[in-house]
């Protein structure tokens, strides 16, 4: 446990202490636990994997507002943590995804001189639209039931995970494969009433009945609040970033993604990412992935795969890109 910016966050890490610290940032609904097989496989190359719990999640501390969920916030958890575990090391690696992605985003943007390269999964650079605050954009096109709208309400998506089983949300979340973007009907967003043969379905080689077990043990203890209170601060942290409207990411990144993401594969995502806008936006993106017949948490799917990934571009960049 790590105290930082007025909370105790919990932390993953393993490998040597004098290994360029690699920060690993996950998203929703997860956990450190997403990144265990990065975790061995990184810190056996050397690397000094760290992982946290971000705010809200898991083992670190949870505060009740939405308003202590903004950018602001999160970065500055993460200076802290690496203030704390970094030592002497003026830059270390990063690798996020889905939230941690986004958030990794703003580290990057806000603190770029911390950061060697940045490993992005799942969820590109949206920059900030002066013109329209995120919620009312997304709800503009892809309507009410857009996931992210769902989420807005306090306490209600809490009520609806609970009426549908935290066990059986958690299982689908990780397990699906629904292209596109995420719609939750309101009349029963999480399947409250689903086909009793469902559980019988087998689990995914990949995501095993203990790694089930281990997420339902720690969102039963803390419930899904912290999480959702990510999406209830969007609008927040878009008026608290007006100064940075415009700004590049000035730090080197490789994206990865499965070819089956619901982000991927939501309309006018691939345009942005293969047709310039991204390019354009991240000016040292260096490397774009797309893995085959892999889904949104690529790197529990396709774990050997994406360590492979983060670790030659993280070699590439010790060789060939020093200067920045």
């Amino acid at each position: 446990m790590v105290s930082v910016n007025g909370i105790t966050m919990h932390i993953a890490e393993k490998g040597p202490k004098e290994g360029t610290v690699v920060l690993l940032l996950h998203g929703f609904p997860d956990l450190w636990y997403t990144w265990r097989h990065q975790i061995t496989g990184l810190s056996s190359l050397g690397y000094r994997a760290v992982a946290p719990d971000l705010r809200g999640y898991g083992d670190s501390e949870s505060p009740e507002s939405f308003s202590e969920y903004t950018c602001l916030h999160l970065v500055g958890d993460l200076v802290a943590l690496l203030d704390s575990v970094a030592g002497d090391q003026e830059k270390v690696f990063l690798v996020g995804h889905d939230w941690g992605a986004i958030v990794g985003w703003y580290l990057c943007l806000f603190r770029p001189e911390k950061i060697k390269g940045f490993v992005c999964l799942s969820v590109p650079y949206k920059p900030r639209n002066p013109r329209v605050k995120p919620v009312e954009g997304v709800k503009a096109v892809f309507g009410d039931d857009y996931y992210i709208c769902r989420f807005q309400e306090p306490g209600k998506a809490e009520r609806e995970i609970a009426c549908a089983d935290p066990r059986r949300v958690l299982r689908t979340i990780f397990t699906g494969r629904e292209l596109g973007p995420p719609i939750l009907p309101k009349d029963n967003p999480f399947g409250a009433n689903p086909n009793p043969n469902c559980e019988q379905v087998e689990l995914p080689e990949w995501f095993s009945k203990e790694d089930l077990d281990f997420y339902v043990s720690k969102f039963e203890k803390t419930g899904f609040t912290g999480g959702l209170n990510y999406y209830r601060a969007m609008d927040l942290t878009w008026e608290l970033t007006a100064p940075w409207t415009g700004a590049k990411i000035q730090v080197p990144v490789k994206f990865m993604t499965g070819d089956l993401d619901m982000v991927y594969t939501t309309p006018g995502v691939k345009e942005y990412i293969h047709g310039g806008g991204f390019a354009a936006d991240v000016p040292y993106l260096l490397e774009v992935v797309v893995i085959e017949d892999a889904g949104h948490f690529v790197n529990q799917e396709k774990p050997q795969e994406v360590t492979a990934h983060i670790n030659d571009f993280f070699i590439k960049l010790q060789d060939k890109y020093k200067s920045f």
